[in-house]
């Protein structure tokens, strides 16, 4: 089984070339993990709560633009 080390000591034997195309990958990755764990959280209800704090802000005018 790989450990984070395992993996740690790989990324640091890589090539630039090899490193870059990790970098890209992995962000890939880290991306999709976390638009999966959003989406996840958002059916379970997990972001109601914030989403109506957000909204109650924003009808009583306390936000602004960005």
């Amino acid at each position: 089984m790989l450990t984070a080390e395992s993996v740690e000591q790989a990324v640091e034997q890589l090539p630039p070339e090899e490193l870059a195309k990790f970098r890209q990958w992995f962000a890939r990755f880290d991306a999709d993990a976390w638009d999966a764990q959003i989406e996840a959280d958002a059916a379970a209800g997990k972001l109601d709560a914030l989403a109506a704090e957000a909204l109650a802000e924003y009808h009583s005018g306390q936000a602004r633009e960005l």
